[in-house]
C-alpha cells in the first residue's frame, strides 16, 4: 500500500527502511534535514510536507519525539490533516500523552478517518531489528488495515484496546522498566560497596526470582560502564512526565516512579540527559561515593 512516514529519526528511520524493504511505497517527511538519502535511494519518495504525505498515501505514520510534536504534525500548517480524505488511516507510533491521544483520535475520526496509536517499546536496537513490541489503541478493523505494516516493523503486536489504550501500556511500561533499573541498580551499588564482586553477584542472582532483562542487560552495562544510548535517560524522563501528569489527573499516586524521575534529573545535572538510561545508577553512585565498578 501507500505508506506515509513523518519522523525518520533514530528509530523512525529503520521502521521506514522495513516498510521499503517489504515492498510498500513510501511517501516520506524527515525533519530539517529532510529524508535520510538511503531510504529516498531504496525507493521513498520525498514530500514538502505532512499535507501532502498524507495526500498520497492510505496511510500515515507519525514517529516524533512528543506530544506537541504530534500535535504540530497533525493540526500545524501543512499538517497531516490538510492532506486527509474519508478512509484514510493516521497512526502515531511515537510516545505520548494518552489523555491528549484520546483528543487527537476524535478529531481524525471527525474527518472520517480512522485513528491508532501504537507507541513501541525495544529501542534503536529492537527498530533497526524489527523486533519491536507495538502497543496499538483503535478500532479492530482499523487494526487488522495496518496489522501487516506492523509485522514489518515488530514482533509481539497487541490491540489493547479503544483510542489511547496503547498509550497508557507504554506509559505503564516506562514506569515499570525505570523501576526495574532502579532496583538492579540499587542491588550493584550496595553490593560493590559491601565489599562483593558486583558482576558475581549479578551473575549468582541472574539464575533466581530477581532475574530480568533489565538484570542481564542494563546489569550488564552497569559493570562495564557502557552508557552510550540506546535509550536516552532525557527520553525516559519524558515518559515518566507523561505517566507523573496522567496520574495527576486520574488521582493515582505513584510515589516510585516520582522517585526515579528524580534520580534521572540527579543524572540530568550531572552531564547525563544523553546517557543510557541504564546510567541512573550514577546518581546513587554519586549519593554513595562509591561506583559499581571503576
Amino acid at each position: 500500500m501507500n505508506v506515509g512516514f513523518v519522523g525518520l529519526g533514530i528509530m523512525g528511520k529503520p521502521m521506514a527502511g522495513h516498510l521499503i524493504a517489504g515492498g510498500h511505497t513510501l511517501f516520506l517527511k524527515g525533519g530539517r534535514k529532510g529524508a535520510p538519502a538511503e531510504l529516498v535511494s531504496a525507493g521513498g519518495v520525498e514530500c514538502a510536507s505532512a499535507a501532502e504525505v498524507a495526500e498520497k498515501s492510505d496511510v500515515v505514520i507519525m514517529m516524533v519525539p512528543d506530544t506537541p510534536d504530534v500535535e504540530k504534525v497533525l493540526f500545524g500548517e501543512d499538517g497531516v490533516a490538510e492532506g486527509l480524505s474519508a478512509g484514510k488511516t493516521v497512526v502515531d507510533m511515537s510516545s505520548i500523552s494518552p489523555i491528549e491521544t484520546k483528543a487527537f483520535a476524535e478529531k481524525i475520526s471527525g474527518l472520517g478517518c480512522a485513528y491508532l496509536d501504537a507507541p513501541v517499546s525495544g529501542g534503536q536496537v529492537g527498530a533497526q531489528n524489527a523486533a519491536l513490541s507495538i502497543m496499538v489503541g483503535g478500532d479492530e478493523a482499523g487494526f487488522e488495515k495496518v496489522r501487516p505494516l506492523f509485522e514489518l516493523m515488530g514482533k509481539t503486536i497487541t490491540l489493547v484496546g479503544p483510542a489511547g489504550s496503547g498509550q497508557v501500556a507504554k506509559v505503564a511500561n516506562q514506569i515499570i522498566v525505570a523501576l526495574t533499573i532502579e532496583a538492579v541498580a540499587e542491588g550493584l551499588v550496595f553490593a560493590a560497596k559491601a565489599g562483593a564482586d558486583p558482576a558475581k553477584v549479578r551473575q549468582a542472582i541472574t539464575g533466581g526470582l530477581a532475574t530480568s532483562r533489565i538484570l542481564e542487560l542494563h546489569g550488564e552495562r552497569m559493570i562495564k560502564r557502557t552508557f552510550d544510548p540506546g535509550f536516552r535517560i532525557e527520553l525516559h524522563q519524558k515518559d515518566l512526565n507523561l505517566a507523573l501528569e496522567s496520574a495527576k489527573a486520574l488521582g493515582v499516586p505513584l510515589p516510585s516512579t516520582a522517585v526515579a524521575q528524580q534520580l534521572f534529573s540527579v543524572c540530568v545535572a550531572n552531564g547525563g540527559a544523553g546517557w543510557d538510561h541504564s546510567g541512573m545508577v550514577r546518581a546513587l553512585e554519586i549519593m554513595a561515593a562509591h561506583q559499581v565498578a571503576e
